[in-house]
């Protein structure tokens, strides 16, 4: 099941397959406690499905965009000025490291 494709379904819909996966995950379940379910990769679909069906009720009722529909922005790469305003900063963390191995050879 696809993202995209919740994404065009109405409110109603979602809540009506959010039941039906409910109750396909709770078999799933079932079926695996009593040694009758073959193919245990159900259980992890179907709660996956569940999972992304809610996330996207939730985004609906927020009125927040899902991860997909607002991509965030990359930061900005670092510039040169920021390279050369750490440069004194390193230059003078030294010399205090030079003082405390002298220190600490004197005792």
């Amino acid at each position: 099941m696809k993202a995209k494709d919740l994404r065009e379904r109405s409110p109603e819909d979602l809540k009506e397959l959010e039941k039906s996966l409910r109750t396909d995950y709770f078999q799933a379940r079932l079926k695996n406690h009593t040694n009758r379910l073959d193919d245990t990769s159900t259980i992890r679909k179907s709660r996956r499905d569940l999972a992304r069906v809610l996330t996207i009720i939730a985004a609906k009722n927020t009125g927040a965009a899902t991860p997909a529909e607002g991509k965030a922005e990359k930061p900005a790469k670092k510039t040169a000025k920021a390279a050369v305003a750490k440069a004194p900063k390193a230059a003078k963390a030294a010399p205090k490291t030079a003082k405390k191995s002298a220190a600490k050879k004197e005792g």
